[in-house]
């Protein structure tokens, strides 16, 4: 026969687990993260219900924005159903991983969300969409309160997590769903360190001998300089852990998209000042043009380039670059327009020292750098790759 103390410690642990499960059936939300998940997708968080934080970021395309590219759509469709924004909404992956936007001890710009870094940290990035008057289109915080509170179980995640006041606060509860939010995007689905270049790092997989040479160029001080703007490293140094990006500001003479202007309505004298049009950094003319460098990771699988979208081809992004480096006639025709390269938006300020480096590419390398890209695609997104 079992000793009481056993039994009774037997009965204590199966009611204790009995307990838990009840919570768990009764709250639909057992953490901040799933309830930040919940949140990401509601459409209701909108004007009209039609969009949510996923409609422009979507799990299956790598949290970019994939709907219509085949027709060009390089920007946005709002809730409204009629508004366009003028940027190309970037990938929320690995975009946890941005520092907050600050100077450095060089005085130069770096970090932050959105691609002028006016968002500070991933918690104000996800407070700008839902009161854009041309995405989420909401009016104010008092509105999107309203919304929550029309659902039972997120009354229920909110006063367990944030407070049995939060609800009663309009501000206080669009802050903690952002804070939700912001919680989710920082869970491992979005920043997984998987890829086919992790997996090379770890010793699980070989490149092709086109990927080790699109590698070692893209490393490389003597033929393209990539990594003076897209580390090879994350912020504590490993190769591990980096996200191919420096989070710093540069002019590389990107060409307005017409094609997005046309859509959204834009005055023909418009111009897009980049950095300079965030708040913190009051229009200083010599930040204008500047924009974040992006995080490389997926970027096979998110296109269309640029903080415009104005390229709709990652090769078409390489020979963009090399024209500052080749003297070849053709590697000034953009290949997607056969066209010249379009001038700049803005032209004053643009970073030729760290574009003017190296020789002109041929064909097999700007390939080479093409195929290394494509091993920055996260494991569950590689049958993306090709479509």
């Amino acid at each position: 026969m079992r000793p009481a103390y056993l039994i009774a410690g037997s009965i204590s642990l199966v009611l204790a687990l009995a307990g838990g499960l009840g919570l768990a059936e009764t709250n639909l939300y057992p953490t901040r993260e799933k309830l930040g998940e919940a949140l990401f997708h509601d459409t209701n968080l909108s004007m009209n219900r039609k969009q949510a934080c996923a409609t422009c970021h979507m799990p299956e395309r790598a949290f970019s924005d994939r709907h219509d590219v085949h027709k060009g759509n390089a920007v946005s469709l709002g809730d409204d159903g009629k508004s366009f924004g003028d940027r190309n909404a970037p990938t929320a992956t690995y975009a946890a991983l941005s520092p907050p936007f600050q100077k450095n001890a060089e005085g130069l710009y770096l970090g932050g969300q959105f691609w002028d870094g006016r968002a500070r940290t991933l918690e104000e990035q996800a407070a700008g969409p839902p009161l854009n008057p041309i995405e989420m289109g909401m009016p104010d915080d008092k509105a999107i309160a309203e919304r929550i509170v029309e659902n039972k179980d997120y009354v229920k995640a909110f006063e367990a997590f944030y407070g049995p006041d939060v609800i009663k606060d309009p501000k206080k509860t669009f802050h903690a769903a952002t804070e939700a939010i912001a919680s989710f995007e920082r869970t491992k689905s979005f920043s997984p360190f998987d890829s086919k270049y992790d997996r090379y790092l770890r010793g699980e997989e070989k490149f092709t001998e086109q990927e080790e040479l699109g590698r070692t160029l893209f490393f490389s001080t003597q033929f393209t300089n990539c990594n003076l703007c897209h580390d090879v490293k994350g912020r504590d140094g490993k190769f591990e852990t980096a996200t191919f990006t420096s989070y710093k500001y540069f002019n590389i003479g990107v060409p307005a998209n017409p094609d997005a202007r046309k859509m959204n309505g834009s005055k023909p004298d418009f111009v897009d000042s980049g950095l300079a049009a965030n708040p913190e950094v009051n229009g200083d003319p010599k930040e204008r043009g500047k924009f974040k460098t992006p995080s490389l990771r997926n970027i096979a699988v998110t296109g269309p380039y640029m903080h415009n979208g104005v390229f709709n081809d990652l090769r078409t992004v390489i020979l963009f670059y090399n024209k500052y480096n080749s003297k070849k006639k053709s590697r000034q025709i953009n290949p997607e327009t056969g066209q010249r390269w379009a001038d700049p938006e803005v032209a004053d300020n643009i970073d030729k020292e760290k574009l003017e480096t190296g020789p002109g590419l041929d064909d097999k390398r700007v390939d080479a750098l093409v195929a290394f890209l494509k091993t920055l695609t996260d494991k569950r997104y590689e049958p993306l790759l090709g479509k």
